[in-house]
């Protein structure tokens, strides 16, 4: 199955737990109805610069985020740090995270929210 870029499902989220202004939401592929895996999410985000999603916790399950584009300040359970394009960040077994658009452009995130 293909899905091409502009295809996907989107939404737009605003304070996302907890957040400040709006994330851009967009589904590669719908979990349970075309996806068979243990997955929750598996899309594209983009924050503006200023734009942020919460601290949240993540309980019997992993969250990764890949940065495509733009710089990020984490929150890795406590520990602020900065990334930047190839980075990555896992949270699951109860620890939490959240993250800032930081930069004069737009924050570009892979997100995949894997269930155990």
């Amino acid at each position: 199955m293909i899905r091409r870029n502009g295809e996907y499902k989107t939404e737009f989220r605003e304070e996302m737990r907890g957040g400040k202004g709006s994330v851009k939401l967009e589904e590669f592929w719908a979990p349970k109805t075309e996806m068979r895996s243990k997955n929750r999410m598996f899309s594209r985000l983009t924050l503006n610069p200023g734009c942020s999603i919460g601290f949240h916790p993540h309980d019997a399950e992993d969250e990764i985020f890949v940065v495509v584009r733009g710089r990020a300040e984490a929150d890795d359970n406590g520990d602020i740090v900065e990334l930047g394009p190839g980075d990555t960040i896992l949270t699951g077994n109860g620890d939490g995270h959240a993250i800032r658009c930081v930069g004069d452009e737009p924050l570009e995130l892979i997100a995949v929210i894997s269930t155990y």
